[in-house]
């Protein structure tokens, strides 16, 4: 059984919205943080946003005030909402906790 599954990544144009999912194998509240990571081609995966079992969350510059992060626990869940979309989005998009990554989803930004 994969401990994280990723979803919801596609291609949109410039400007546009697309929303991640992260379902946990176990209950998100015994998480203590779990993490939004992002890796384009040919460049090293690097920290998006992350939401903490308190529901404290905090984002890399280059996506505050576009992203969000949010979380159903009745689900294991947590979210990536991402607004107003910009070609350097484009990106494999990893969620992560404890020693666990996802698959990763890929998110694609045309001009």
């Amino acid at each position: 059984q994969a401990q994280v599954v990723e979803s919801g990544g596609g291609l949109v144009q410039a400007g546009g919205y697309l929303r991640l999912s992260c379902r946990a194998s176990r209950s998100i509240f015994e998480i203590s943080v779990m993490w939004w990571y992002r890796q384009a081609l040919g460049r090293q995966r690097e920290y998006v946003a992350h939401i903490t079992s308190g529901g404290a969350t905090n984002y890399a510059d280059a996506v505050k005030g576009r992203f969000t992060v949010s979380r159903d626990v009745a689900k294991d869940t947590i979210y990536l909402q991402m607004n107003s979309l910009k070609p350097e989005d484009t990106a494999v998009y990893y969620c992560h906790y404890a020693s666990y990554w996802g698959q990763g989803t890929q998110v694609t930004v045309s001009t």
